[in-house]
């Protein structure tokens, strides 16, 4: 019989300052070896539960403990954090946030010459690690030069060298494109099953997981524990619907026809789907959709020609790309990490200048303009809140590009209101920020981009680490500020995003365009997917079981399904 390693015994947990527990009654056990995912919506206190499982509540976040939570027997309000270390390696969704050593080798090191163990046996340690996470001829490389999925086996590389037995997981997924992230799920899987390490993963990215094999899900909501099945049994129910978590989205295509799911049709990956009872209403429903509409073209507002840029001593990070987008237009700009996407963003805000080409922006060269010339016309608003934000009061954060601009007081107050209102913000503009949620921080930052009055907004990742819930209300918010005007660029690796909000999507690959066209269109293209780490979206494979021959039309029919009934919470 397995050993228990968690055990969750009547716990629970309250932040000393807030009024309420965050987590209430928490009761379970995690078996040695076992693969255990953790989801639930915005704020539920899944992340809490991570901050437990590694000690950092109580030892770092101090509050108030009730119940019991022993990590392979030890309590862990009476051990120290250093004891559980030992026991419980943590990898965070950021890796840059857990990096100490300039170099790979330098990072892996760093716990053991914590420890004073000899040089030997470090050095012996450091090539073992760097080998099971893959990294064995990266060992010199500086952690900065290093893509975003080497960075994450680094970081996983760093715990391992302690020989942890438990390896926490917090949102792995986030900053990784489709095929890194695939990676990603592999290796950890491979670590489950041939070194046995009982793994935890706290992710909003359930069918990104569940592409290798999970025994349980266990799903949060509100601080309490809502369920506690196996992935085939969680699907047939409508929990996760219930709280706001994104269920696959071939599963959300079965209910869309009206199939029944059950766990004997093996709902838990589509490659082990069985739909014999279900093709029949797949395909009347598919006789519903209406045709796909070409592109068409308008009126250009921003135009890109042969445009080619290297950093000083460096690369060529961009060479010989063009494109163009139109007035009104919502778009989508994909590619692996490091593909050349984050300095097409800077060159396009005026942050850089290209070495060669010419960008124009309503008609006007725009290798005159300076920083704040351009930030009148096109916006930036960055993937985490946090960085943009400088003031206390909303009012104020949303007012400040206007102060510096030394507009007049009245029309500061008139137009920080109008967007204010436009946002949804107005009731809150004297609210701390402190006070919001992410989403709400990321309304605040559209907010103050908005307000200077950009014909062009470009957004990176603008649903990365969002639930289901925050994810449509942020687009939907989005497809709003487009029907009044305004041309959005989204820089993201969620596909689903790309397919439904987005008609056209520009495919960037090593600096150079390698597609634009229709979203869809682009999903279909395998010679894209695979150089561009894409991913192709479960549902071109649920088309297949269907036998459906028109596989876009298909997609089609499911994206228009969604804007439909998708929308509606309870």
């Amino acid at each position: 019989m397995k050993k228990p390693v968690i055990e969750f015994i009547n716990f629970g947990f309250k932040y000393r300052s807030q009024a309420k527990p965050t987590l209430t009654n928490i009761n379970f056990t995690v078996y040695e070896g076992e693969k255990v995912l953790i989801v639930g919506p915005s704020g539920s206190g899944k992340s809490t539960i991570g901050h437990c499982i590694n000690g950092l509540i109580p030892h770092s976040y101090k509050g108030d403990i009730t119940g019991q939570l022993k990590i392979i027997g030890m309590d862990t309000s009476t051990e120290p954090i250093s004891a559980i270390s030992k026991k419980v390696g943590t990898v965070l969704q950021d890796p840059d946030g857990q990096f100490i050593g300039l170099s790979v080798a330098e990072d892996l090191a760093f716990s053991m010459e914590n420890d004073c163990l000899p040089q030997a046996e470090m050095i012996s340690k450091v090539k073992e690690a760097a080998e099971i996470v893959g990294m064995s001829d990266h060992l010199g490389y500086s952690l900065h030069s290093l893509s975003g999925g080497q960075k994450q086996r680094v970081a996983l590389g760093g715990v391992m060298v302690d020989e942890v037995n438990i390896l926490l997981f917090d949102e792995p997924l986030a900053n990784l494109d489709p095929a890194t992230g695939k990676h990603a799920v592999e290796l950890i899987d491979q670590l489950n099953r041939e070194r046995n390490k009982t793994v935890i993963i706290i992710e909003h990215r359930l069918e990104d997981v569940l592409f290798r094999n999970v025994d349980r899900i266990i799903v949060v909501n509100d601080g309490e524990i809502v369920s506690d099945l196996s992935p085939a049994e969680l699907l047939a129910t409508d929990v996760l619907e219930r709280v706001s978590v994104r269920e696959p989205l071939y599963i959300r295509a079965l209910k869309y026809a009206g199939c029944k799911i059950t766990p004997e049709m093996r709902p838990e990956r589509i490659d082990s789907l069985n739909i014999n009872g279900c093709k029949e209403k797949l395909l009347h429903w598919l006789e519903e959709v209406e045709s796909l509409n070409p592109l068409t073209s308008s009126k250009p507002i921003l135009q890109l020609e042969n445009i080619a840029f290297s950093y000083p001593g460096g690369n060529k990070i961009l060479n010989n790309l063009s494109f163009s987008i139109a007035e009104g237009e919502m778009v989508s700009i994909v590619g692996k990490n490091g593909a050349g996407k984050s300095t097409l963003t800077k060159l396009i805000c005026g942050f850089e200048r290209p070495s060669s080409g010419r960008i124009i922006i309503e008609g006007q060269d725009a290798a005159k303009d300076t920083i704040k010339d351009r930030a009148l016309k096109v916006g930036l608003v960055m993937q985490n809140p946090n960085h943009m934000i400088s003031k206390h009061l909303i009012y104020d954060e949303v007012a400040l590009g206007l102060t510096i601009r030394g507009v007049a007081e009245t029309e500061i107050r008139k137009r920080v209101d109008e967007t204010l209102k436009i946002c949804g913000l107005l009731p809150y503009r004297k609210w701390p920020i402190s006070a919001l949620s992410f989403g709400q921080k990321k309304r605040v930052t559209i907010a103050s981009i908005l307000v200077l009055q950009p014909r062009i907004l470009i957004l990176d990742e603008p649903t990365a680490g969002q639930d289901f819930r925050h994810y449509t209300e942020i687009m939907d918010f989005l497809q709003q500020l487009n029907k009044l005007g305004v041309t959005i660029i989204l820089i993201t690796h969620d596909m689903h995003l790309m397919l439904e909000y987005t008609p056209r999507a520009i495919v960037i690959e090593s600096g150079e365009k390698i597609a634009d066209d229709l979203s869809v269109n682009v999903l279909a293209d395998k010679a894209v997917i695979d150089r561009a780490n894409l991913k192709e979206t479960s549902l071109f494979e649920l088309a297949a079981l269907a036998e459906v021959r028109d596989a876009k039309k298909f997609i089609q029919r499911f994206i228009a399904h969604d804007k439909v009934v998708g929308r509606k919470w309870q």
